[in-house]
């Protein structure tokens, strides 16, 4: 195998990892106005990922800085043709990581009330907008014989486009759901897994639709499995909820988005970015990648960093395991008072 395949399947693996994680705190964050009722609800469900959020978007600047460095071409066409949605996206990541820390700054309701609403909608608006991006990579948008983006904003707000949208802010609220039962006690718990259910089964409705016509228009033997196995697992994932088994339901969310993201990527290989003009002018992981030099020495750093990342955020985890109620946020308030 080439590197320049090497790392297609590694960035592959890195979006993965973000969609997995990021997915569902951008599920919890759309759930502060679905599910809870009340602030201290709203607490509960922002200290499940409290310790956790900021370390969930190293996957995404790992993400694109791997794609800038192993595939030059790539990142400024991706970069220069989904500006303004790219833009939205970051805006709202810097939006919500303030929010996260300013919102108990003060007292005052209408200060907590905007920072809490920030928090919805810049979870619900990337969720909702990495969807379109990967919907539009993958069916292929205009790019001409200099490999440049020719289309504008409007192109890629196209139906299956919308549809992927629907998908990954469906698919991310059902998996936050599942990891706010996995992480609360409680009545709360209960009715993220009632939620839960009712979202899942209209994030299944979309993916299958999704997924089935991405097939139909790109896929190939690979995908299909993949396919098979998104399918399968987000039914199993609705089945494990409804039968209480929290750790079993999230992992087979999991599981779905990280078959879905495989999915799409089988599809496009050895494209990275098809042109809708005419497929000779498509990105492919040949003449959108870095030297031979420069893959190489990518790839002796990502084996010595990787797997220390990995077992700090493990390590991370493993020590915000608990689950938490309200009850806790009662408790931290008169503490608070005491002193």
């Amino acid at each position: 195998m080439e590197l320049h395949d090497v790392w297609f399947v590694l960035i592959a693996v890195l979006w993965t990892g973000y969609f997995f994680l990021e997915g569902f705190d951008f599920g919890v964050g759309v759930l502060t106005r679905l599910l809870a009722r009340d602030r201290p609800e709203r607490r509960v469900l922002i200290n499940t990922i409290g310790p956790v959020w900021d370390g969930n978007e190293v996957w995404l600047l790992t993400a694109g800085g791997a794609t800038f460095a192993a595939f030059p071409e790539w990142y400024a066409t991706l970069f220069s043709g989904f500006y303004l949605p790219l833009l939205v996206i970051l805006l709202c990541l810097i939006v919500r990581g303030v929010a996260f820390e300013y919102r108990a700054k003060r007292p005052e309701e209408h200060w907590q009330r905007n920072w809490e609403a920030a928090i919805f909608w810049c979870s619900l608006v990337p969720a909702f907008l990495w969807g379109v991006a990967f919907g539009n990579i993958v069916r292929g948008v205009p790019i001409d014989r200099n490999l440049e983006y020719v289309g504008t904003v409007w192109d890629l707000l196209n139906p299956h486009a919308l549809l992927g949208g629907l998908v990954t802010l469906t698919l991310f609220t059902f998996h936050g759901a599942v990891f706010t039962a996995l992480k609360t006690v409680g009545d709360i718990r209960e009715r993220a897994r009632a939620l839960a259910l009712r979202v899942g089964l209209a994030a299944a409705a979309c993916a299958v639709v999704f997924l089935l016509w991405t097939q139909a228009d790109t896929g190939n033997g690979r995908s299909l499995v993949a396919l098979a196995v998104a399918v399968a697992a987000l039914v199993a994932a609705l089945v494990a909820n409804q039968a209480g088994r929290e750790g079993w339901s999230f992992a087979l969310s999991g599981l779905a988005i990280a078959a879905a993201v495989a999915m799409l990527f089988l599809s496009l290989f050895p494209d990275v970015m098809p042109s809708s003009l005419d497929e000779q002018w498509s990105l492919t992981v040949t003449n959108a990648s870095s030297t031979p030099y420069t893959l190489k020495i990518m790839t002796w750093c990502a084996g010595i960093a990787t797997p220390v990342v990995l077992l700090y955020q493990g390590w991370t985890y493993w020590v915000f395991r608990k689950r938490i109620g309200t009850q806790h946020i009662a408790a931290d308030a008169a503490a608070g008072a005491a002193h």
